[in-house]
């Protein structure tokens, strides 16, 4: 198959969160079975050209927003896994400090960039002689492209074999703009129908997406059932209205880049066969914190996006609960200013037992997988979550909400049984984050338990390989329906 990938993030390249994780792992896996998979992204001040010698194509192309006509150049580089990744390079919409917004607001003109970029991918497809049996389009700023394939380029012959996929990432960020994004996206008004582009007299990318692509998928099976049922923020009926095209595939982890048998941001590899390294990995980052280097100290991570959905409020009220206990705490994170606020103030009075550090910092991030204890995850919903699979494979407990991917991936531990690889609380349920790592906390002081535990985490496997076969299968479905479609036709 010929896949494009479209998407706004993709490491190495650039990363805000773990949809560039995704982009980055499935089209190597997707490669690795004989797929032609290429990437496409924006080309972004952070993205270092030089760093990863892009190459500038020879075409200047152009497209429209609203009354304006923006041209843009393609550069493009190839991976050590022999990818193609395509870069849109526009200096009005892209040469910017940072890739959504700044000092915690979105820019003002994200429509119009977004817009631009739909636009853009699909005009480079021709200008490239590239076509694609899939374009898998990914979270709400590629969520036009399967609307333009159904409405304005329904009779391009170009695009005649294409179909799109979408993936929702995170339901909460939809993309949702006045009505006359109609006309400053091009569209026609013919096409602003409930069935199609319009959504409570809004146009609203991902409806859009979830309206007119031809399969919709999410990062977890838990997840594609809460957005149907009673976490579809305002999408419940969209998404019923296409039940049957929705594919709940889990993601995965590229064990190759995290692992800490070969990892080489840690200060000693280890296996589940010899946990020595494990020990010093945890003094080191003790040390690096700035907290007492004691082996029997409890010791949790956490490396995330600083969003009120991953429970910030509950993990502040646990550290202060807990500062009596023979706990040590350190968090990585970037995000809302107001929880970077908080979490300063409590590692301020908390100094030697809560330790925080802003921004993306990819080698500390591994350092506190490596090197904590167990791992917190308190999030009020999430649709996947990578953390708590990185952790699992560093050996890192997780305590985590049953919510989307989590509820797929952790399972308490029971000590009768020795059966499960984690610990679970419910805040539906009312049931307590602090509670559950003080029971947790009985488990770490009984080695012998731990010890499987820990074993039972190392066993894991969420490889890409497993994932993939999903992807293959809803995009050969796909597939198959528009040859239907095709025959139909004729």
């Amino acid at each position: 198959m010929n896949i494009l990938m479209a998407a706004s993030e993709c490491v190495p390249f650039v990363k805000v969160g773990g949809l560039a994780d995704v982009v980055g792992a499935l089209p190597k896996y997707l490669a690795k079975i004989g797929h032609d998979v290429r990437i496409i992204l924006p080309k972004y001040r952070k993205i270092d050209g030089k760093k990863y010698d892009l190459r500038a194509l020879p075409y200047r192309l152009q497209v429209k927003v609203g009354s304006d006509i923006e041209r843009f150049r393609i550069k493009y580089c190839v991976t050590e896994d022999n990818v193609t990744v395509y870069f849109i390079e526009n200096m009005r919409f892209f040469d910017r400090p940072d890739v959504y917004g700044a000092d915690g607001s979105d820019y003002g003109d994200n429509r119009e960039r977004y817009i631009f970029f739909c636009r853009a991918v699909l005009e480079s497809l021709k200008a490239l002689m590239f076509r694609p049996d899939i374009i898998h389009c990914h979270d709400w700023q590629t969520g036009l492209i399967p609307a333009y394939l159904k409405t304005n380029l329904r009779n391009d012959g170009f695009f005649w074999n294409t179909s799109s996929v979408y993936t929702i990432h995170n339901i909460a960020y939809q993309g949702g703009f006045d009505a006359d994004t109609v006309v400053e996206a091009g569209f026609s008004w013919e096409d602003f129908t409930v069935d199609k582009l319009e959504f409570y007299n809004t146009l609203n990318f991902m409806k859009c997406a979830i309206a007119l692509s031809d399969a919709v998928s999410t990062v977890s099976p838990t997840y594609a059932l809460e957005i149907k049922e009673f976490n579809g923020r305002g999408m419940e009926i969209v998404l019923n209205s296409r039940k049957e095209d929705i594919y709940g595939i889990l993601n995965g982890i590229d064990y190759d880049y995290w692992n800490p048998k070969t990892d080489p941001f840690i200060s000693k590899n280890y296996s589940p066969s010899d946990l020595a390294g494990k020990k010093i990995c945890k003094a080191e980052l003790q040390k690096l914190c700035g907290f007492e280097a004691r082996e029997d100290a409890y010791l949790f991570g956490c490396v995330s996006r600083l969003d009120n959905q991953k429970g910030f409020d509950i993990i502040i009220d646990a550290l202060y609960s807990l500062s009596r206990q023979n706990m040590q705490f350190v968090i990585l994170g970037s995000g809302d200013p107001y929880i970077k606020r908080l979490l300063q103030e409590a590692a301020y009075k908390l100094k030697g037992k809560a330790a925080v550090f802003f921004d993306y910092n990819e080698p500390l991030a591994h350092k506190i997988y490596a090197g904590s204890d167990a791992y917190m995850m308190p999030s009020r919903f999430e649709p996947c979550g990578l953390s708590q699979m990185i952790a699992l494979k560093y050996g890192s407990i997780p305590i985590v909400n049953r919510a989307g991917g989590l509820s797929d991936t952790v399972e308490y531990y029971n000590h009768y049984s020795k059966k499960g690889n984690g610990f679970v609380f419910n805040i539906t349920y009312g049931e307590n984050f602090v509670q559950t790592i003080l029971k947790s906390e009985k488990i770490f002081r009984d080695k012998a338990n731990w010890n499987i535990l820990m074993q039972n985490s190392f066993a894991c496997d969420f490889s890409w390989n497993k994932s993939v076969e999903s992807y293959v299968k809803m995009y050969s479905d796909v597939i198959e329906k528009k040859r239907r479609e095709l025959l139909f036709a004729r």
